[in-house]
């Protein structure tokens, strides 16, 4: 019973304690909330600044910074927390350090203050506040200290922290800026660093190389090879930046070569001749091509950049096939367009830049998106901007794919162009007609797609679909005789005003001239009838339909241009003229006598040609209502136009230039991709995507790709061995080894060399066990006037052999003369010689 007493005793004191703790934390939580709450003071923040306690300087310093971020003037602090640069504590440092990057440039004689404190950490023996102090003394954007800022970017350049050294790369270029005089000694700095052996380091180089001097890639032949293989561990900006940097190097250092190949042609399985048909080729069936010829340093970045194409960032995938489309081949750029294609299922901003640069290459290689070409196809959920350029790749790929998916794509087309967004009605007209243009197989389905939309109520559709069909029928006009008069029966129900302009010049243009089926002059009759109440762009074609009617008239039926020359000249001398007409009654009377029936055929032929007369003068008066409309029309340009076709129609003489004025062939329109303006911008830049025509507000600096350098300008490959050698497997082995297996290598090979000079095979455990022995000074002298001893030895014996030999040489040559019996035993008496020549050699070693 006393044990239960006690333990429930025990039990209600922690349960007291437990509730008096709850309390207290409440109170003092209350408490924090309440303090934190409340905006400090000016003078409490600088009583915290100025305290010698670390934890109240933090807090200040805590309670600045959230204020600068707040858009709050913090400048009265400045004093206060300058002088704080000089803690030992790496908290108050790196606050301390944000405060001064936002307002040195504000208050920069104040800023120097914390000068000498900054220098000072640049020794610490922390890397972390070394890094720290040199990325504050470049953020320091006060122009007294650039000499300071460089000398402190030389030092970090030999730092033995690799950290530090990525700091003083990325503080070149702000060095720079501050000071441009400052190039030379930024630019030995960048040599160095070029060529670290950390990649994280090179990156960053690499980006101030950029901004700093991008034009010395003298400064790169060395590292180039470094830099390549080191591409695939960088990171992100930094991968970017090399791959721009190389793909600029090899336009200006790899000439572009190419080199002709004859690839036989392999026969088919049931062509003739030979006895296999299948495998034979020959030399009469080889096609020569032209294959580019890669340099090998050329090839390593090439095969280098393939890892990137796994990267997890858009714009290195697209900066690879930026390098395949300008650098490399068409295998190397195929195994780049299924990860570009991949980025179509992206999100929409992603999407949106990646649809650009497919558009930009699929100009250029289309053949490469035939199997990716159902990625392209629109959805539901597609925004304006997005299937639109999926519309244009669509038409780019069309005359490559297969009737199957040329059809698919067809009636996908057809189904938005009866749809109810117009936006999307009036592309997707647009794209029947491209791919119309693009491939004639199709054009005629195409043609009857758009004629079925000429009854659409937007009037913005029928006017695309008939500048389209005039695009189609000016390709081929003598096909598309019946469509022209199909179109003019559209003049009754269609009111757009660009239609029915479209209707009247191709009635003009193809429907004039045909004898057969002339329709224009009842198609200008009726549109004569309401010529006041059409619009200026219709009255416009009516007269020239009008003027290219009569002028057709005027050829099939010339004036008598005789008798015209005849009255001017009556007008001009009128006594020649009267003695001339006397004798010319006299000769009509005496004709007359002759002959009277010729006079009753000639007023027979007068009255018929008056009839015929009659009937055509209609074209003529037709012609002079027109000219009458349009004399007392408001519009200037009409009246204009109206006069220039009356004063050249009205004199039989122009007529040759009339015809070449009105009836001369027409240029085939073609109407281009809508990214046709962007065809020759470089893939992988902001410009593709906003456009070359951006206007002021628009993107700057924008450079094209150099052109290759001619073969021969190209700078000497040996420029680039000073840098890492080849990878070979083994350098990789080298690699490997630690500093005392290296020693041992080196000391074996040593003793394998020297007992080679000696002209014996020492074997390396003796050698080693011998090197492994005490040996004084004295003995390694002996040792080495020993062996220059056996070296004179060796050379005069040499000597001595080839004399021999040389007088062995003569005289078989003189047996040989004198009798060919003999070479048998000479040739056995030299062998025995030069084998007691070897053992004594051997004797003497």
């Amino acid at each position: 019973m006393e044990t239960i007493s006690r333990i429930s005793s025990m039990l209600e004191a922690a349960r007291d304690l437990t509730i008096e703790a709850a309390q207290s934390a409440g109170s003092s939580r209350s408490l924090r909330s309440t303090e934190t709450s409340r905006t400090p003071s000016s003078a409490q923040i600088k009583k915290l600044l100025d305290s010698r306690n670390d934890r109240d300087i933090l807090d200040g310093l805590r309670k600045v910074i959230s204020l600068m971020y707040e858009s709050d003037t913090c400048l009265q602090y400045f004093s206060a927390v300058v002088k704080n640069a000089a803690s030992p504590s790496i908290e108050v440092k790196k606050l301390v350090y944000i405060y001064l990057l936002h307002h040195a440039e504000a208050e920069p004689d104040l800023a120097l203050l914390s000068v000498n404190a900054i220098q000072k950490s640049l020794t610490d023996t922390n890397p972390q506040v070394r890094v720290m102090a040199l990325r504050t003394m470049s953020g320091i954007r006060v122009p007294v200290i650039s000499q300071i800022v460089s000398l402190a970017i030389k030092r970090g350049v030999g730092d033995m922290s690799p950290h530090v050294r990525r700091a003083a790369a990325l503080a070149i270029p702000k060095c720079y800026r501050l000071d441009p005089n400052t190039l030379p000694q930024l630019t030995e700095c960048l040599a160095t660093l070029l060529g670290d052996n950390q990649y994280f380091v090179a990156g960053p180089a690499v980006s101030a190389f950029l901004d700093v001097c991008p034009d010395r890639l003298d400064l790169i032949h060395k590292h180039y090879r470094s830099l390549v293989r080191k591409l695939v561990d960088m990171d992100e900006w930094s991968q970017l930046a090399t791959l721009s940097l190389l793909t600029i190097y090899a336009r200006k250092c790899f000439p572009r070569k190419t080199q002709t190949v004859k690839r036989n042609e392999v026969k088919g399985f049931y062509d003739d001749g030979g006895d296999e048909p299948g495998y034979e080729t020959t030399n009469a069936d080889a096609i020569e091509k032209e294959v580019p010829v890669i340099d090998p340093d050329l090839e390593l970045f090439l095969r280098a950049c393939k890892p990137l194409l796994q990267s997890r960032t858009s714009a290195i995938i697209v900066s690879v096939v930026r390098c395949y489309l300008c650098l490399g081949t068409e295998e190397y750029l195929q195994s780049a367009i299924g990860p570009l294609v991949a980025l179509v299922r992206c999100p929409q901003d992603i999407q949106y830049v990646a649809l650009y640069n497919i558009v930009a290459v699929a100009f250029q290689a289309p053949q490469l998106f035939v199997q990716y070409a159902s990625h392209f196809l629109v959805r539901a959920v597609d925004p304006l901007h997005i299937w639109r350029l999926k519309l244009e790749v669509l038409t780019i790929l069309f005359p490559h794919l297969g009737m199957h998916f040329r059809g698919i794509i067809l009636s996908e087309l057809e189904h938005f162009s009866q749809g109810t967004d117009p936006d999307l009605v009036r592309e997707s007209v647009r794209a029947i007609g491209r791919c119309a243009q693009t491939d004639s197989q199709t054009s005629s389905y195409c043609l009857r797609l758009l004629l079925s939309r000429i009854s659409s109520i937007d009037e913005n559709v029928v006017s695309e679909s008939l500048t389209i069909i005039r695009h189609l029928i000016q390709q081929n006009p003598d096909a598309h005789k019946q469509t022209v008069v199909r179109l003019a029966s559209y003049l009754d129900t269609t009111v757009n005003s660009g239609a029915r302009a479209s209707i009247i010049w191709l009635v003009g243009e193809y429907a004039a001239a045909d004898l057969e089926n002339n329709i224009a002059p009842d198609v200008l009759r009726i549109l004569a009838k309401g010529f006041a109440g059409e619009s200026e762009e219709v009255k416009q074609q009516i007269v020239l339909l009008a003027a290219k009617v009569y002028l057709h008239y005027l050829l099939r039926n010339p004036p008598p241009l005789l008798d015209q020359s005849q009255g001017h000249a009556e007008n001009e001398n009128h006594d020649f003229n009267h003695s001339q007409d006397v004798d010319s009654n006299a000769w009509a009377t005496e004709a007359q006598n002759e002959n009277g029936e010729s006079q009753q055929t000639d007023a027979d032929d007068s009255r018929s040609s008056s009839n015929e007369q009659s009937g055509d003068d209609r074209i003529t008066l037709l012609w002079k209502y027109i000219l009458l409309l349009t004399r007392y029309d408001t519009s200037y340009d009409l009246r204009d136009r109206a006069r220039m076709y009356r004063s050249l129609l009205s004199d039989p003489k122009n007529t040759q230039l009339a015809s070449l004025l009105l009836l001369a062939p027409k240029s085939v329109p073609h109407a281009p991709s809508p990214s046709e303006t962007r065809k020759g911008l470089l893939v992988g830049t902001s410009t593709l995507v906003v456009g070359p025509d951006s206007g002021p507000l628009g993107l700057t600096g924008y450079e094209p790709l150099p052109d290759w350098v001619p073969a021969g300008q190209e700078p000497s490959r040996a420029l680039r061995e000073d840098g890492l050698a080849t990878d070979t497997s083994a350098d990789r082995g080298a690699t490997t080894l630690t500093a005392g297996q290296r020693l041992d290598k080196a000391l074996k090979e040593h003793e394998t060399s020297g007992a080679a000079r000696k002209g014996g095979a020492i074997p390396l455990a003796s050698a080693a066990s011998s090197s492994r022995g005490k040996k004084t000074l004295d003995d390694w002298l002996d040792e080495e006037e020993e062996e220059d001893d056996d070296a004179e030895e060796t050379s005069e014996e040499e000597s001595g052999s080839t004399e021999y030999e040389t007088d062995s040489e003569e005289e078989e040559t003189e047996s040989d003369d004198d009798d060919d019996d003999d070479d048998d035993e000479e040739e056995e008496e030299e062998e025995s010689d030069s084998e007691a020549d070897q053992r004594t050699e051997l004797l003497h070693r």
